[in-house]
């Protein structure tokens, strides 16, 4: 009877009292997201279970999850030369690194998931259109050549930008880019082996075809770090919080420089006529990229959009059978493991 009379506040009463612990709240928030930027500033590590502002984590969400989706789809236009491979040494190494890039899939799936969200949720988002993963993936692979200038330009620019997330504010992702990393660098260097491969042993027709493959996949691999920083609306904040560690522009340009230096000892012309030494800026500049494409590619309209998607749908929906016996089996195990 006491308690029912103690709960009987007049409306006023619980207003006054809701207000308060709504100021509760905020005062506590406030001094949260204090913490958390002292820790930024600082250069700690945020760690799946500490505090973090919701804006933080749904940017990691977005950015951890569209990686892993592009390394899934990432799969598709390599794993469609395996059977076709020259010789059984680069079949082999094909076959390799395509297992790796499903590794990675899974290795950020899991990062992701530390955040809140489900594998089922991420992949539907990727299903449905409403998830990205990076352009370049969106682009057909012609010839041989095309293994070998993916692994040397479009893993090079991977390797550049995911080479500062190893420092990455948010520490399960950070743990997890340290070996994404080492096995990438394993991508790029076997990519430049079959390019010089062709380039120093192969036939005039080789070389041709290592010069076309660097023609179609040049400029998507500049586009591969985004648009312009002044473009780019989550570059400022996601460096404020050490999630992305050096912008866009820089990043591409860090590219632009390694790789010149790369197609000198290839023997490739870079199909940009504007390359050029800039002597004041000690960097090389590079003509105009054609941003309409970059985002209409993005948008849903490259070459291979459609396709991919649909392969990763069918995959999917091919391999339900695994996912419900998987459960069955678990389901069977515990029940067995209650019964004992």
């Amino acid at each position: 009877m006491y308690t029912q009379s103690m709960d009987n506040m007049s409306p006023e009463e619980i207003r006054e009292q809701a207000a308060a612990k709504k100021m509760l709240r905020s005062a506590e928030d406030l001094q949260a997201e204090q913490s958390f930027e002292a820790r930024i500033d600082a250069g700690d590590f945020i760690e799946a279970k500490d505090w973090m502002p919701e804006h933080y984590r749904k940017t990691l969400v977005r950015q951890i999850s569209q990686h892993a989706h592009s390394e899934i789809v990432g799969m598709l236009p390599e794993g469609n030369w395996i059977s076709r491979a020259p010789t059984l040494k680069r079949k082999a190494i094909l076959l390799a690194k395509v297992q790796d890039e499903g590794g990675h899939g899974l290795y950020l799936y899991a990062a992701a998931e530390t955040l809140g969200t489900s594998r089922d949720q991420l992949l539907d988002a990727l299903h449905t259109g409403r998830a990205k993963y990076s352009s370049i993936f969106n682009y057909p692979t012609l010839t041989w050549a095309d293994m070998g200038v993916i692994g040397w330009l479009v893993d090079g620019a991977a390797i550049m930008n995911q080479v500062p997330l190893c420092r990455c504010s948010y520490a399960p992702y950070a743990r997890a880019m340290i070996r994404i990393c080492r096995e990438e660098s394993f991508h790029q260097r076997q990519g430049y082996e079959a390019l010089l491969t062709m380039m120093t042993q192969g036939t005039p027709a080789q070389r041709d075809m290592v010069q076309d493959a660097v023609n179609r996949w040049w400029w998507p691999s500049l586009m591969m770090f985004g648009p312009p920083d002044a473009e780019s609306p989550n570059t400022a904040q996601s460096m404020r919080w050490g999630i992305k560690r050096i912008s866009n522009d820089d990043l591409r340009q860090k590219f632009v420089d390694a790789t010149v230096e790369q197609a000198k000892v290839l023997g490739v012309t870079l199909p940009d006529p504007a390359l050029r030494w800039n002597e004041e800026r000690q960097h090389y500049d590079v003509g105009p990229i054609d941003w309409a494409e970059f985002w209409r590619v993005v948008g849903g309209d490259g070459p291979c959009n459609r396709e991919r998607l649909a392969a990763r749908v069918d995959a999917w929906e091919d391999g339900a059978w695994v996912r419900e016996a998987a459960l069955a089996y678990a389901a069977k195990h515990a029940q067995q493991e209650q019964a004992a």
